[in-house]
């Protein structure tokens, strides 16, 4: 008997290569994976693929099924994998419905052929780039420890020649978080759409921070500058997730995303053997649900062992974290960042809580307001404009400052040496 449909949504990050990568990038989680778990070498074989596929569609609601293709570099498993993909896609497809792929890349190995493809199949695409030149390079080198931005920024431009246009992944890590206006204003001039900002919470053998992560200090203040950045300029020329997400709950909706959702557990991982693990940042023994090929899919993600893994999420924040008046804004963040200290004594914290106390504490009367703009069906940009008039005294000495004037902001250097040039007015 065939299974029913999974009622609530999911998605599954199937990673058709693991965790094999042509980039040796810092901070990243998943490579570490390929010592934790046993997993075929290579890539994803075809029986896999089409369990997986028919899994897919079988637990799905329809009429649109969704595919996620992650890594390592999933663009390693090579084109011919995913034609393979799209056939037995639209073998096992029943009439009307359809097959909507995404594939994160890093974009370093992306070239004609690959553009003609996704553009053909209609593939959404995200691609990781972490801002101009010296800090992205600085955490993303290859394999043989060369920089990779100029290789990403033609991956880039594939994509737009082929009528793409990606969304970007920034990890927020112990070198850019230092630059948030730097990274901010390298996506504005490359006419990025769509960004999503990622922390990057490493934990160091001694229990504490990597040195590549970034901490909740420089999170609070990453977010915060480009907030102000953004909303005084730029809402509805680009959409920032991190942003935008938090309107959601406050106009009566759920999050999209897992970390600002009460509870977790509907964002599994494929990996390349047919494993089934609860989240790609718990890819371990211990959270390895089944095999996609034996065990019902839909079994899996609405099992008790997954549902208690989602619950947990909502069900172990500390008491702290439980009166904070953010709380439904931040949901206690990924439980993969609880290995800190509340105030209290109390362990089990996420260790960037006083970075997302400190952001949406700032940023919430704004977001209100943004979500106002929201519920009465107003367009968000609207708030630019109403900022404008508002705050048109705080820009006087701003326009009457002449080069060799001592700079408003109050550094106490001239004006021509200081913000003239890199300040945008309000």
């Amino acid at each position: 008997m065939a299974e029913p449909p999974v009622v609530e949504p999911f998605v599954v990050m199937a990673k058709p290569v693991g965790p094999t990568c042509n980039l040796d990038c810092s901070y990243c989680y998943y490579l570490p994976t390929a010592g934790r778990v046993p997993s075929a070498p290579g890539r994803m074989a075809a029986d896999v693929i089409e369990a997986y596929v028919s899994a897919m569609v079988a637990a799905a609601p329809g009429p649109d099924v969704h595919f996620v293709w992650h890594g390592g570099e999933p663009t390693l498993a090579g084109l011919d994998f995913y034609r393979r993909v799209v056939a037995v896609q639209r073998a096992v497809l029943p009439e009307g419905w359809r097959c909507v792929n995404s594939l994160q890349t890093n974009g370093t190995l992306l070239d004609d052929s690959w553009g003609a493809f996704l553009a053909e199949e209609r593939f959404a695409v995200g691609l990781s780039l972490d801002g101009p030149p010296a800090l992205h390079d600085a955490g993303r080198p290859d394999r043989r420890h060369r920089p990779t931005h100029a290789r990403a920024l033609h991956g880039l431009a594939v994509l737009r020649a082929h009528g793409i246009e990606p969304d970007v992944l920034c990890t927020v890590n112990a070198v850019n978080a230092s630059a948030p206006l730097d990274v901010y204003r390298f996506f504005l001039d490359q006419r990025v759409r769509w960004v999503q900002f990622l922390p990057v919470v490493q934990r160091s053998p001694a229990g504490g921070l990597s040195a590549h992560s970034v901490t909740a200090a420089a999170l609070g203040t990453f977010l915060g500058t480009v907030f102000d950045e953004w909303v005084r300029h730029d809402v509805g020329s680009i959409g920032v997730q991190t942003f935008l997400e938090p309107l959601l709950p406050l106009t009566g909706r759920q999050p999209t995303l897992c970390t600002v959702s009460e509870t977790c557990g509907r964002a599994l991982a494929l990996e390349r053997d047919g494993s089934l693990y609860a989240c790609d940042h718990f890819v371990d023994p211990a959270h390895r649900l089944g095999d996609v090929r034996s065990d019902g899919l839909a079994t899996l993600v609405d099992g008790p062992v997954q549902a208690a893994f989602g619950a947990a999420k909502r069900d172990g924040l500390t008491a702290a974290c439980r009166s904070c008046p953010v709380l439904a804004l931040c949901r206690g963040g990924c439980p993969k960042d609880r290995f800190g200290t509340a105030p209290d004594g109390e362990p089990g914290h996420n260790v960037l809580c006083a970075g997302y106390r400190s952001f949406f504490s700032h940023a919430r009367p704004l977001l209100e307001r943004l979500a106002a703009l929201a519920r009465r069906g107003r367009p968000l940009a609207g708030i630019v404009d109403e900022l404008r008039v508002e705050e048109a005294d705080v820009e006087a000495p701003w326009r009457e400052a002449g080069r060799n004037d001592p700079c408003p902001c109050g550094s106490g250097r001239k004006y021509k040496q200081c913000c003239l040039g890199t300040r945008r007015p309000r």
